[in-house]
């Protein structure tokens, strides 16, 4: 066999070619470009328009960035070192504005002796939400994250440390009477008490207890009012509110509006479809004016608590529909296997039911969260000062009267870094944990 097969076979070959690199028309660049730009005579033609688009728009406005000018007291004295430098009618950016009012943009009218407060509290902040994002970090920083909220509010408006000390209490209240009262009275009768024996506490008993602490032990900062709060300062802190606040209680909705129970699954859909069907407009205007009519003589009632509360409860409307929407795209089955085991409605929920669902919902979720972040530009119609309304106050200003685009596109570039950070973190998020179900 062996002759005859060596006088049949020409050539046989006894080792492995070295492997090359694949043509260069099916790799690399070229290949990318061939098949997205220069496909067809169509694609070609689009390229072209667009690249020519594009160059248009860049001729213009990077040589209006780059050349800018980043000095001056005015924008008439901006227009004199303009013509000075470039010639008269240059269409150059006068930054000025920027590097002269960037405190107020940021701060708003925040106390400048104070703003090692505000930055301490966003750094705070940022240590305080790692062990959240981030599941490779120890878990022992969540005591962390779960002290940082009080120390914040205490940083930002200062007062006596021990009013936050209070307002902290209350939740260990809760969490002591849904611990050791929950299972004498059921898992539903221990989260009704958890939610009212706090209420009371924080009605009633929060205030004078830190008013005695304080008069005993007076430890505390300079107050700072809501008033002097503005700029992405107030941006950032409604939005970060709502947003933490918003996806607890829409997960609640969510649940409540599946729930077998008459009352609780109605007053969740009335709850989500009243709040849904009106604008945020109206929701803040009805923070600003008419909240008040339903409160006691006399109650000074923050406004920017007032923003934040109705802020979350837009907000949780529409993530308890997304997480809605997970919950639907289960299967069955999925239920049925923790009937099977055993479980209570709770367990099941928080070990089975919800840790999918809300794995299918993560790009809903934070789009509405990147959308809720968004619109608290909103409420410079209600009279606060964020980064809107300051750019409105600065350009009222004799200095900078007539001043438009420097403003806006930095207020812009600020809005784009937070949403884009959202935005990756969701692709981070859904790569991590595979939602797709392989």
């Amino acid at each position: 066999m062996s002759e005859v097969h060596a006088q049949t076979v020409a050539y046989v070959r006894d080792s492995m070619v070295e492997q090359r690199e694949p043509p260069l028309s099916q790799s690399g660049a070229y290949k990318w470009i061939h098949e997205n730009l220069l496909s067809s005579w169509l694609n070609v033609l689009l390229t072209i328009v667009s690249l020519w688009v594009i160059w248009v728009a860049l001729s213009h406005v990077i040589p209006w960035a780059a050349l800018g000018i980043w000095s001056a007291d005015s924008l008439a004295q901006c227009r004199e070192i303009r013509d000075e430098i470039y010639g008269a009618g240059a269409s150059v950016a006068c930054w000025a504005v920027i590097s002269e009012r960037w405190n107020q943009l940021l701060f708003g009218f925040y106390p400048p002796e104070l703003y090692w407060r505000p930055v301490l509290a966003f750094v705070v902040f940022l240590a305080a939400i790692a062990p959240v994002l981030f599941a490779s970090l120890p878990r022992k920083m969540l005591w962390g994250s779960v002290v940082a909220p009080f120390a914040l509010f205490w940083l930002i408006w200062g007062g006596s440390v021990w009013m936050p000390v209070a307002v902290a209490l209350g939740f260990v209240l809760g969490w002591a009477v849904l611990r050791f009262a929950g299972p004498a009275i059921g898992a539903l009768g221990g989260v009704v008490l958890a939610i009212v024996v706090p209420v009371l506490y924080w009605l009633f008993l929060a205030g004078p207890l830190a008013g005695g602490l304080a008069a005993a032990l007076p430890i505390g900062l300079e107050p700072v009012g809501s008033n002097d709060i503005g700029g992405f300062m107030l941006a950032t802190i409604i939005g970060v509110s709502g947003i933490i606040l918003s996806l607890p209680l829409g997960i609640v909705l969510a649940l409540g509006r599946q729930s077998d129970l008459f009352i609780i699954n109605k007053c969740s859909v009335i709850f989500i479809e009243v709040i849904r069907g009106v604008p945020l407009i109206v929701w803040l205007f009805t923070a600003s004016l008419l909240l008040n009519y339903f409160l006691p003589p006399g109650t000074n009632f923050d406004l920017m608590l007032r923003v934040i509360i109705m802020v979350t409860l837009f907000s949780s409307a529409y993530i308890a529909e997304v997480v809605r929407g997970g919950l639907a795209a289960l299967p069955k089955g999925q239920y049925e296997a923790a009937d099977a085991l055993g479980l209570d409605y709770w367990k099941s929920m928080r070990l089975i039911i919800l840790p999918q669902a809300l794995k299918i919902s993560i790009p809903g979720i934070v789009n509405t969260f990147i959308g809720l972040f968004k619109d608290t530009t909103l409420v410079v119609f209600i009279g606060l000062l964020d980064p809107i309304g300051l750019s409105n106050a600065i350009r009222a200003s004799t200095e900078w009267n007539g001043i438009y685009w420097e403003l806006f596109v930095f207020i812009g570039l600020c809005f784009f870094v937070f949403c884009f950070s959202m935005g990756r973190y969701s692709l981070f998020l859904e790569k991590k944990l595979r939602r797709e179900h392989r």
